[in-house]
């Protein structure tokens, strides 16, 4: 994520990119979207949830357009340089039959491309090449709006390692505290809990919570000062959970609906609900940051688009399936902020293994994911400060970044456990940003750089179906319509309290 051209990796077919995308796309935000649904009623978010998956999906599109137009202008610069790289050698006196040895396949292959590209053709456009969102901002951004990038990317980064944070001393507490005492098994069923409650003895709840952050901060935190990697096995089986956990959710609420039992009677619409809805929703359907990861490997791009819109349907579906059957199997007030939560009362499953199965759910798979997030944050801090040809002392790039990286959202987390706000604000602003308005701007200025590179005639074979100018105008519209409306509705819901 930190800017640069990286190895593609083994090549997949365009399903099992798919999948990759759905995995992806459906994490933790969707454990919090139960309760924002419940908050916003059901017709809102239903409509709410449809537009900003069709946003996202368009965003989506935008990003495979720079990414291919970014392929193209590095294919070309490769192009010019052998060719000076020639000129250079037989102005020296080198022989012809010197120049046809040294790299005498590439000499072959340029004359081809350079030939067809004047007429305009879309193989120079194929995506082969790695190019992560901060190396297409240097490309096609100013100084300033590649800062402006870095500081979108860093921002929604902090936001995702607090929600991390959060999550899991938040269900470690609610797990723990409620199997002690006479709260065994009433996670789930209603019971407010406030902060200052019992936990163990003279422990309280929030007493507890921060002794698991600090558990869980001196467990993982080190994983920022080192270099990790993310194996193909940590994924799969993290993935196979997630998987298992959703679907024991849906089909046991599905199972309480079905006898009579579903306790739900959501309202159709509650505005004041809309800003977290916005937010969880942002956050819910984020994907744009990692898309040159999934699209590059896959071995056919041709259908590309259409295979995303697929996935965007299906993912819809889950979100809304996932949804309607939490608000109308539990009432409002006793939706969780993590889902899974709900699922720990000895009501709803008498099965011990799977209440703490699912209300653990997110320490495992948060667990994982959160060294790889602080040190791809770091690498962007990193990034963001690098001058050409520089070098950091020691102290500044083995404590000072890593330390910048994982204390605020560590004191963030130590000050709330508010998850919804969380990723409200997360996806509102700087979900935001990464989702609507650096997309557009990529979408515009790589199409400006494209025509003055290749000439007005020139078509990128992954020109976005939206390529109208009038799409990214709504889109940078729409964008900074929702900063103006989440800020207003903040101050205004501060301002009547």
């Amino acid at each position: 994520m930190a800017g640069g051209i990286t190895d593609t990796g083994e090549l997949y077919s365009p399903y099992v990119g798919l999948v990759y995308m759905f995995n992806l796309i459906v994490g933790t935000g969707a454990l919090t979207m139960p309760k924002a649904f419940a908050t916003a009623g059901w017709l809102v978010s239903l409509v709410l949830l449809m537009f900003l998956g069709f946003m996202s999906y368009m965003t989506t599109t935008f990003v495979v357009e720079a990414m291919a137009a970014a392929n193209a202008q590095l294919r070309w610069k490769r192009m010019e340089k052998r060719k000076d790289d020639e000129d250079e050698d037989s102005s020296s006196g080198v022989s012809d039959s010197d120049v046809l040895l040294q790299d005498g396949y590439e000499r072959a292959e340029t004359r081809p491309i350079l030939s067809v590209q004047r007429r305009g053709s879309p193989n120079i456009f194929e995506i082969t090449e790695r190019v992560e969102m901060g190396q297409m901002a240097s490309m096609f951004f100013n100084k300033v709006g590649v800062n402006l990038f870095y500081f979108c990317i860093i921002i929604y980064l902090y936001g995702d390692l607090a929600i991390y944070a959060a999550a899991v001393p938040v269900s470690l507490m609610q797990v723990t505290c409620s199997a002690t005492g006479n709260h065994s098994c009433s996670v789930g069923d209603g019971t407010k809990y406030n902060d200052t409650d019992k936990c163990w003895g003279p422990i309280r709840r929030i007493d507890a919570y921060r002794l698991y952050l600090a558990a869980f901060t001196l467990l993982l935190g080190p994983f920022t000062f080192f270099n990790v990697q993310k194996t193909k096995y940590l994924q799969i089986v993290t993935s196979l959970m997630r998987w298992i956990a959703f679907i024991l959710m849906i089909i046991l609420a599905l199972i309480r609906i079905s006898r009579g039992q579903g306790e739900g009677h959501p309202s159709m619409a509650q505005l004041s609900g809309i800003r977290n809805l916005f937010g969880v929703c942002v956050y819910s359907f984020m994907c744009q940051h990692s898309l040159p990861s999934l699209i590059t490997p896959i071995s056919k791009k041709k259908h590309v688009n259409k295979l995303v819109l697929l996935d965007y349907i299906l993912i819809l579906a889950f979100y809304s399936l996932l949804s309607f059957t939490a608000i109308y199997c539990f009432r409002n007030d006793t939706l969780m902020d993590m889902y899974t939560l709900n699922f720990t009362n000895c009501e709803i499953i008498n099965v011990a293994f799977i209440r703490y199965f699912l209300g653990l759910f997110p320490v495992f798979t948060i667990s994982t994911n959160f060294p790889i997030i602080a040190v791809t944050l770091r690498n962007n801090w990193k990034t963001l400060f690098h001058r050409e040809g520089g070098t950091y002392p020691w102290v500044v790039d083995r404590i000072v970044f890593p330390a910048i990286t994982l204390v605020p959202p560590v004191l963030v987390a130590f000050c709330t456990h508010d998850l919804e706000s969380l990723v409200g604000i997360t996806g509102a602003y700087a979900g935001n940003g990464i989702q609507y308005l650096i997309p557009a701007f990529l979408a515009y200025c790589s199409r400006k750089d494209t025509q003055l590179v290749f000439g007005s005639g020139t078509v990128n074979k992954h020109l976005s179906p939206f390529r109208h100018t009038f799409w990214i105008v709504f889109v940078l519209i729409w964008g900074f319509s929702c900063f103006v409306f989440v800020t207003a509705n903040i101050v205004l819901s501060e301002s009547k309290l």
